[in-house]
């Protein structure tokens, strides 16, 4: 009887298509009581078989002509009810109800999506999909269009932050394939298009908020542990409010201290002990040593510029962790950097994305992770690279007091790991762009000098340059740090030849400045920026008062000869190409000037601001220029001893 009742269960865990043969070949005692047994059991799975065929072929008819979504819906659940309770151990019953809604998705839902966005629900649905079927063709054939719809037509995520989620998902699906980030490139090129410039304004601050989303995700059970926040799990689900519960996190202080169950260490604190916060998905130790910040040097107070150069002045607190990421938090940064840095690859994409990325909008526990800015490293290099000032700009903070990208990538920084080679390529592009010259220097000097002396040791030529200008504008007032950037200079070949050309340059200079020559001087028509430099390195210009170009072919390159007249106090520079760039370098050293014609240049509001800071200008002439009305009433509020001024047929007028 025991042997018998083992057969039957044997027969009982075979599929019923086999069961047969499987009875025929048993010859044991007590066969008729198995045989009996064994077919009353196969009836009873042919009869469900039967049953089961039928109402596939119900359902397959059904939803193959869907006349109202409500039958559809109903036919679909019962569908998977019946799956779900069927007697019949074989997988295609499962898998049944799996193709019919594939089929469906195909047919009937994709050519909607593509004209509208999924539902919060049904976003959910695909979310799960991508998540346990990244490899299923849906992904591919299904939810390709409808995520790029997503991406060019979306307004706003926070309205349905599913959306944001899905395309999440949808991404890191596509990196699951064989081909991993190539996919994933060929489908932000696929939303970027085949041309210079996309078409699709919407697409880039939609890839970069998903971006954002994700990377913070990766930090964010740390996150909440640390500041017990809402997690972007709670916010989706409508807590907008911090609840009262719990770090979801163990944590294990190394020095229990009771000022260690503080939210976040204030700039005043002198150090902060170890912490160690352990999950299955991350692992942080953190030891953060932080010092007050320097006050200012250079105050804001009436200037009209913004304040980016003093966002210079300041250096950042030392700050050190060392981040472990879990697998699956590894693979969705490494993902999401990528595209960060596919991004930085398109030259009309990178002024947004610059922009965007400005305000450093990730977590500090981002920051302090070693391989999140190792890798976003090639993105603020190509920043750092852009010759257009709205990109590179943009390494600096937002406004005073704020670290910025050239902060954490400069030595020092909690990013730098280059011993400042990407810090030399910023401030080599800051400086061509910037008018502020000894503003800038003095910042410099003041926080960065080491290590400008080292890359200079180094032979780094950016660098040299530097410290020769330190030396040009009277920077360093200290005797023994002058002695010191000068042995610097004469370590290397090309600092020793640079520091000889700055020592002829000061010759000259000295020259040019020495007391005598005429007190009006007017160039020929015609004449160029390089014979204005032959005429003033011909003699002594120290009495020179009243200087006009006007008509001639100068432009802004001969302003560097312009700002060495210690005693100019007139200049008309009527219809020549003289533009921003000149207009910003006169502002910064010929403070005394009280003349200045402008009639007929091709200066614009981005120069005429900086006039602002020129207090002795009594007549001022901006006919003919692209001067905007605002600009003009800055310039008004902003020079109190101007009397004369015309802007005639300029906007303002």
């Amino acid at each position: 009887g025991q042997f018998s009742y083992s057969a039957i269960e044997d027969v009982q865990l075979l599929s019923w298509e086999n069961a047969p043969k499987y009875c025929l070949q048993l010859t044991i005692p007590g066969g008729t009581v198995l045989l009996q047994a064994a077919n009353s059991y196969l009836r009873d799975q042919w009869f469900h078989s039967l049953q089961w065929k039928k109402k596939i072929y119900k359902y397959k008819k059904v939803l193959s002509n869907p006349s109202r979504w409500e039958v559809v819906l109903k036919e679909i659940r019962t569908l998977v009810d019946m799956a779900l309770t069927s007697p019949l151990q074989d997988d295609s019953i499962n898998q049944a109800p799996l193709e019919i809604v594939s089929k469906l998705l195909s047919e009937a839902i994709a050519p909607l999506l593509e004209n509208n966005h999924p539902p919060p629900d049904l976003c959910e649905f695909f979310c799960k999909h991508c998540r346990e079927r990244p490899r299923s063709m849906v992904v591919i054939e299904v939810f390709t269009p409808v995520v790029q719809r997503i991406l060019k037509h979306n307004m706003d995520f926070g309205k349905c932050p599913r959306l944001r989620l899905f395309t999440q998902e949808y991404i890191l699906a596509l990196n699951e394939l064989n081909a991993g980030m190539e996919v994933v490139k060929k489908f932000i090129q696929s939303m970027h298009g085949p041309t210079g410039h996309c078409p699709h304004p919407r697409v880039l601050p939609n890839l970069v908020a998903v971006c954002l989303a994700a990377i913070y995700s990766c930090y964010e059970e740390f996150i909440n542990s640390r500041d017990n926040s809402p997690s972007l799990k709670e916010i989706r689900n409508g807590c907008q409010q911090p609840c009262d519960r719990k770090p979801t996190l163990p944590l294990r202080l190394l020095h229990p201290s009771p000022d260690l169950v503080s939210q976040e260490a204030t700039l005043s604190e002198a150090r902060l002990k170890s912490v160690v916060v352990a999950s299955s998905e991350i692992h942080v130790e953190v030891e953060r040593t932080s010092t007050a910040k320097p006050a200012l040097t250079a105050s804001a107070g009436n200037d009209s510029e913004p304040n980016l150069i003093d966002c210079l002045m300041v250096s950042p607190a030392c700050s050190t962790m060392s981040i472990e990421l879990g697998p699956q938090a590894d693979r969705t940064l490494g993902c999401y950097v990528e595209i960060l840095k596919l991004l930085s690859d398109y030259d009309d994409w990178r002024p947004s994305l610059a922009s965007l990325l400005q305000p450093i909008p990730f977590p500090k526990e981002a920051l302090a992770h070693e391989k999140f800015t190792k890798e976003l490293k090639y993105v603020i290099q190509r920043f750092a690279e852009d010759p257009r000032q709205e990109v590179h700009s943009c390494l600096l903070s937002v406004r005073a007091g704020k670290d910025g990208w050239f902060q954490l990538y400069s030595p020092g920084g909690v990013a730098c790991d280059d011993d400042g080679e990407l810090f030399a390529s910023m401030v080599h592009i800051l400086m061509g762009s910037c008018y502020k010259t000894k503003k800038f220097l003095l910042s410099l000097a003041e926080n960065k000098l080491g290590p400008c002396m080292l890359l200079a040791l180094r032979g780094n030529q950016t660098m040299v340059e530097i410290l020769c200008l330190m030396l040009e504008y009277n920077i360093i007032d200290n005797n023994d740090t002058q002695l010191q950037i000068i042995s610097t200079l004469e370590s290397t070949d090309v600092g020793k030849r640079m520091y000889e050309q700055l020592c002829d340059r000061q010759r000259e200079l000295k020259e040019l400045q020495r007391k005598g020559g005429p007190t009006r001087l007017t160039l020929p028509s015609k004449s160029t920026d390089a014979d204005l430099a032959r005429l003033l390195s011909s003699g002594s210009f120290g009495n020179l008062e009243n200087l006009s170009l006007a008509f001639t072919n100068v432009t802004s390159a001969c302003a560097e000869h312009l700002i060495k007249l210690p005693s100019l106090k007139q200049l008309n520079l009527w219809s020549t190409q003289f533009g921003d760039a000149g207009l910003r370098l006169l502002s910064e050293h010929l403070t005394m000037l009280q003349v200045l014609n402008l009639c007929e240049t091709p200066v614009t509001d981005a120069g005429l601001l900086a006039l602002s800071s020129m207090k002795s200008l009594c007549s001022l002439n901006m006919n003919s220029t692209k001067l905007s009305a605002d600009t003009y009433e800055d310039l008004k509020a902003k020079l109190p001893n101007l009397k004369e001024v015309d802007v005639r047929y300029t906007e303002a007028w």
